[in-house]
C-alpha cells in the first residue's frame, strides 16, 4: 500500500492521511524548502483526527487520484494537526475569518513560499457544489494565476500579513484605556438578553454549550448575588442534560447541537469539553446544594474516566463523530433492538426517552429524557425510586449492548493543555462532592504529564502519543497545567503540586513573557516563530490563556507572598484593556480576574497533619463554605491539625474539625455571606 511521508508523524490526523495518494509533508523546514527551490505555492490543509468534515474532504479529494496529481505537480502539499499546533491553527484561521467571514475545519489555505497567506476556506467538496467552489477547479486555477501573476500574489499576501499582525499580536495599552466596572454590567446585560427563557442557552442554532459564560454568570452571581445570572445556567445544564447532546447512557457532553433544542447533536465527545462541563455543573451543585448537578459530574466524570483515560492515567483527546462511515451511528437506536434487549422493561424505558417505532431522527433513536424523572412519575403515577432503579437496569444493559458495536475512533493524543483543565476539574469536584477518588484520578494524570511530557531540561511538551511530541508546550499548557496543579494541591494540600505549580509558573514567565512590555504571546521565545507573535487573549472553546496565566500569578502572590506577581498579572492583562471595554464578551475570563485584582482575598491556613480524613473533612466544608475569593495555605508543621481563617480585616479563632468550621461560618459575619445552600431551582 502507498504511504507518504506522514506515516513517519506521530499525530493519530496525520496518520489517517499517511495512505493517501497526495504527497503530504508535515509542516516543517523540508517542506518550506521544498516550496523555495522549485518556487511553487503550499496548499495547506489544517484539521483534526475527529473532524466529520475532515473525513469527508479526506474521502472526496484527497484520496481522489486525479485531484492528488493536481496536488502534487504544482504545490507543495502540508497537513497540521491544529490540535498538535494551536499556533499554525491561530495564524490561518485568523486569515481565513478575515476573509471569508467565517471559519471552521478543514481549513483550507494557499501560502507563498514564506508561508503568507493569499486564499483560504475550510471544506471544498471535489467538484462545484452547495454553492461552494470545486477543490478540483480551484487548485487549478490558483495555479494559473500564481504563474501569470505571481507578484500580484505575492504583493497582496504581504499585506494581508501586516493586516494579521494587527488581528493577533497583542496591541500595546491605549492611552487612556482601563478597566471600567460597568462593563461587567454590560456583558451580564447582553447574556440576559441573548438567553433563550425556554430551552436555556445563548441565540439560535447551532447551539455550543459556551462555558465560558456559564463560569462568567457564575462568578457573577456570586459577587451580586443576581438570581437570574444563575437560573440561566442552572436552566440550560437542566436542558442540555435531557437533550440529546447528553448521551443518556454513557454520560459526557457532544460537542454542540445542530438545532436549538440541544436535541441532535454533532456526535464528537471533545475532552476539553468534558473537563469544562464537570467544572460548571460542581459550581451549580456548589451554589444550589442540588443532588441534580451533582450527578451530571459524576455521569461525566465516568464517561471520561471509562472511555477516555489512558492506562497510564492521562485523558486522551477525543472520540470521533463518526463510526463505519457514519456520523452518529454509535449512538442511535432502533426501538426493535431495545425491545429485544430489555424484554417487559422496555415499554417504560421507551415512553422515559421518548423512543418511537418511527424513530426521532433519521429513522432511528436519539436517546433524549424530555422530562424530569420525578415529574415523569407523577404523571404517570408511579415510584421514583423504584422506577429509578429500572431505568439505571436498563441503562446498564443498553450500555453493554453498545460496548459490543464498532466504536468511533478515539484519539488517543494526551494534549497538556486540555488535561490540565481536567485535572482542574477532577481535583475541584473531589473536595467539593467529597469524592477522593476524583482526586485520586487528578493526580495519576498529573504525575503523568509532569513525568512523560517533559524533556531533561524540564521544557514541557505538547503531546504525547507513543512517546513524546518534539513539538514545545505553548502558553496554554503551562497556564492550564499549572492552573490544574494550585487545584489539586488546594485538595490535597500537599506541598509537592505547590511546588511544581511554582516551578511552572517560573518557567511561564521566562519563556512567554516580553520583559519590557510584560505582555505574553502563545509560543515561546524558544520555539519556531510563526508570521506575527500570536497572542492568546480571547476566550475560545478553551478559555483565554492569558486570562488563566494572570489568575494563576494572583493566586501565587497571595499564597507565597509575593506581591510583584501581582504587578506581572496586572501587566498581563494591560495590553487588552481596551479590547475588554469594547468587547467584553470575548474576555469573560480576563474580565474576573480583574475584579479580583485590587481585593484581597480570604486566606485559609492549615497546619499539622494534612494527609489524614480529619484533615480532608475540614478541607470539604471549608470548600462548600460561603468564600468564594479563596487561598489555601498548607503548613506540614508536626502540630495538631487546625485551619486558622482570614477574611479582609478579621482573623478567626483556629478550628480543627469540620463540625467546628460550619460552627464558626455561621455564627461569624460569614453568615451574611451566601454560606447557606440556596434552594433547588425547578425549571
Amino acid at each position: 500500500m502507498h504511504t507518504n511521508r506522514l506515516a513517519q508523524e506521530k499525530s493519530p490526523y496525520l496518520l489517517q492521511h499517511a495512505h493517501n495518494p497526495v504527497d503530504w509533508y508535515a509542516w516543517g523546514e523540508e517542506a518550506f524548502e521544498k516550496a523555495r527551490l522549485e518556487n511553487k505555492p503550499i496548499f495547506l490543509s489544517i484539521g483534526y483526527s475527529t473532524c466529520h468534515w475532515c473525513h469527508v474532504m479526506e474521502r472526496e479529494s484527497f484520496e481522489n487520484e486525479a485531484i492528488a496529481a493536481l496536488m502534487n505537480r504544482d504545490y507543495v502539499a502540508i497537513k497540521v494537526d491544529r490540535e498538535e499546533r494551536p499556533d499554525v491553527d491561530r495564524i490561518y484561521m485568523t486569515f481565513v475569518q478575515a476573509t471569508t467571514g467565517s471559519g471552521g475545519w478543514p481549513m483550507s489555505v494557499w501560502l507563498t513560499p514564506e508561508l503568507k497567506p493569499f486564499f483560504g476556506g475550510t471544506y471544498f467538496p471535489p467538484e462545484n457544489r452547495w454553492g461552494h467552489p470545486g477543490f478540483g477547479s480551484l487548485l487549478t486555477q490558483i495555479a494559473q494565476a500564481w504563474e501569470s501573476d505571481r507578484e500580484k500574489i505575492e504583493e497582496s499576501a504581504r499585506t494581508v500579513v501586516e493586516q494579521l499582525k494587527k488581528q493577533v499580536e497583542v496591541a500595546p495599552t491605549r492611552a487612556g484605556a482601563a478597566f471600567e466596572p460597568g462593563t461587567m454590567e454590560s456583558a451580564f446585560s447582553t447574556f440576559r438578553h441573548s438567553f433563550d427563557s425556554r430551552l436555556g442557552g445563548f441565540g439560535g442554532a447551532p447551539k455550543f454549550p459556551r462555558v465560558s459564560v456559564h463560569h462568567f454568570l457564575l462568578r457573577y452571581y456570586a459577587r451580586t448575588k443576581n438570581q437570574q445570572a444563575l437560573d440561566m445556567v442552572l436552566l440550560t445544564l437542566r436542558e442540555m442534560a435531557r437533550g440529546g447532546m447528553n448521551d443518556q447512557l454513557g454520560g459526557g457532553f457532544h460537542r454542540y447541537s445542530v438545532d436549538d433544542r440541544w436535541f441532535v447533536p454533532h456526535f464528537e465527545k471533545m475532552l476539553y469539553d468534558q473537563a469544562m462541563q464537570a467544572q460548571v455543573t460542581t459550581e451549580a451543585y456548589k451554589a444550589t446544594g442540588d443532588l441534580f448537578y451533582r450527578t451530571m459530574t459524576d455521569d461525566i466524570f465516568s464517561f471520561a474516566e471509562r472511555e477516555l483515560q489512558s492506562a497510564e492515567g492521562a485523558f486522551c483527546s477525543a472520540l470521533d463523530a463518526d463510526s463505519e462511515g457514519v456520523e452518529g451511528k454509535f449512538y442511535l437506536w432502533d426501538k426493535g433492538e431495545i425491545d429485544a434487549c430489555l424484554g417487559p422493561d422496555a415499554e417504560l424505558f421507551c415512553r422515559y426517552h421518548a423512543v418511537t417505532d418511527g424513530g426521532n431522527f433519521e429513522g432511528q433513536n436519539i436517546l433524549t429524557a424530555p422530562v424530569a424523572l420525578d415529574e415523569f412519575c407523577r404523571q404517570q403515577g408511579m415510584n421514583p425510586e423504584g422506577t429509578n432503579e429500572l431505568l439505571e437496569r436498563c441503562h446498564a444493559r443498553l450500555l453493554e449492548r453498545r460496548e459490543g458495536r464498532i466504536h468511533p475512533l478515539r484519539d488517543d493524543k494526551i494534549i497538556t493543555s486540555w488535561n490540565g483543565l481536567m485535572i482542574s476539574a477532577l481535583a475541584t469536584a473531589g473536595v467539593v462532592c467529597n469524592k477522593p477518588e476524583y482526586i485520586t484520578s487528578a493526580t495519576r494524570a498529573a504525575s503523568f504529564i509532569l513525568s512523560s511530557l517533559r524533556r531533561p531540561d524540564g521544557r514541557l511538551l505538547r503531546s504525547y502519543l507513543n512517546g513524546a511530541s518534539d513539538v514545545t508546550a505553548f502558553l496554554e499548557d503551562y497556564a492550564f497545567l499549572a492552573g490544574g496543579l494550585l487545584d489539586l494541591y488546594e485538595a490535597t494540600l500537599d506541598q509537592a503540586w505547590l511546588t511544581e505549580a511554582r516551578t511552572l509558573a517560573g518557567e511561564l514567565l521566562r519563556l512567554f513573557r516580553d520583559p519590557d512590555s510584560g505582555e505574553f504571546t502563545l509560543t515561546g521565545h524558544d520555539a519556531e516563530q510563526m508570521p506575527a507573535r500570536v497572542s492568546s487573549d480571547h476566550d475560545g472553546v478553551t478559555p483565554s490563556a492569558l486570562a488563566r496565566t494572570a489568575h494563576i500569578l494572583y493566586r501565587l502572590a497571595w499564597i507565597d507572598d509575593r506581591p510583584e506577581l501581582l504587578e506581572s498579572a496586572r501587566a498581563a492583562l494591560n495590553g487588552i484593556l481596551g479590547e475588554m471595554r469594547d468587547t467584553p464578551l470575548g474576555h469573560l475570563g480576563a474580565l474576573q480576574v480583574l475584579t479580583l485584582l485590587d481585593s484581597e482575598p480570604a486566606t485559609a491556613t492549615f497546619t499539622g497533619e494534612t494527609g489524614t480524613p480529619e484533615a480532608f473533612a475540614l478541607n470539604v466544608a471549608l470548600h462548600n463554605g460561603p468564600i468564594r475569593n479563596l487561598i489555601i495555605r498548607s503548613e506540614g508543621r508536626p502540630s495538631p491539625l487546625t485551619l486558622s481563617l482570614c477574611v479582609p480585616g478579621t482573623c478567626y479563632p483556629a478550628v480543627s474539625t469540620a463540625d467546628e468550621l460550619e460552627q464558626l461560618l455561621q455564627q461569624s459575619r460569614l453568615s451574611g455571606r451566601n454560606q447557606q445552600k440556596q434552594p433547588t431551582v425547578e425549571m
